[in-house]
């Protein structure tokens, strides 16, 4: 996805639209660009006024990882974790983020594939989704990362916004990093996998273990199972840190995913409580 969030304008007369008859019967989207300009009007009119902005990223995770893992991840967690919240709308996943210098290449930058933008031009982009959400009625609006390196700048964000937004009048907006999310992808995640007996050296940081496990049990098509098991060299020399895929499987993967969607859901309850936000039940 672009690194804009961008909404086509609504014609002259918008606001006086007929109400929409909506998704099929049954269905409850969660997901932005799955519903009509009149549909998400309506559901904001209605309530649904807390968004999920998920932030991925393009790029390397080793040679048994395709280069897309971060948006396919964020993407699926952020619409289980919007479902369990219950009326929460999940925004197009911002895939262009920060992954190094370009010229000369650093960090994950050195490996064919990775895409980045400046750091300035990444807070941009997320506080113009942040106010353009505002401007639609929403009055929360969490931003949760799957990827290590732009923590901080979620967290500048939300404060940037929240200051910009404590001395305008009308709509009580707050913006809020989700850090929780990455703290369970990670030390919560490797806690869980060390109880089952796996060591350290295998669980890793990035393309590790933890990593490909959770990998396999959200889209196991981005996978190279053939190269996890033959390759001679799983190390930093091809994108690979601090641990050993080769003993992953989706099955410990399935207890990090779930282990991100209940800190995540307990996170963003929390948040909103303090705020004197009490989310709305899930939609019929």
């Amino acid at each position: 996805m672009a690194a804009a969030f961008l909404l086509v304008s609504a014609p002259a007369g918008a606001g006086a639209a007929p109400a929409t008859a909506g998704p099929a019967a049954g269905t409850s989207p969660v997901m932005l660009e799955d519903l009509t300009w009149t549909e998400l009007r309506d559901a904001v009119r209605a309530g649904r006024t807390t968004a999920i902005v998920p932030v991925g990223g393009t790029e390397q995770s080793g040679p048994a990882l395709a280069l897309g893992k971060h948006n396919v991840r964020v993407r699926a967690l952020a619409e289980r974790i919007a479902r369990e919240m219950g009326s929460v709308i999940v925004a197009p996943v911002l895939a262009y983020v920060p992954e190094g210098t370009i010229a000369p290449p650093s960090s994950h930058m050195r490996f064919p594939g990775t895409l980045s933008v400046p750091t300035a031009v990444f807070e941009a982009t997320l506080a113009s989704i942040g106010r353009s959400l505002r401007a639609h009625g929403f009055r929360d609006v969490f931003f949760l990362g799957d990827h290590g390196g732009y923590q901080r700048e979620l967290v500048h964000v939300a404060d940037q916004l929240n200051r910009e937004w404590s001395g305008a009048g009308g709509n009580h907006t707050r913006a809020y990093a989700l850090t929780e999310y990455y703290e369970a992808a990670t030390s919560g995640y490797a806690q869980l996998l060390r109880a089952r007996g796996y060591r350290d050296d295998e669980i890793g940081t990035h393309a590790a273990l933890s990593d490909t496990s959770m990998q396999m049990a959200v889209a196991p098509d981005m996978v190279r199972p053939g190269v996890l098991f033959s390759a001679a060299h799983l190390d930093e020399s091809v994108g690979i840190y601090g641990g050993d895929p080769r003993r992953a499987n989706a099955q410990i993967g399935q207890i990090g995913l779930d282990e991100i969607v209940r800190q995540s859901v307990a996170a963003m309850r929390a948040r909103l409580r303090a705020a004197g936000h009490e989310a709305m039940p899930a939609p019929r």
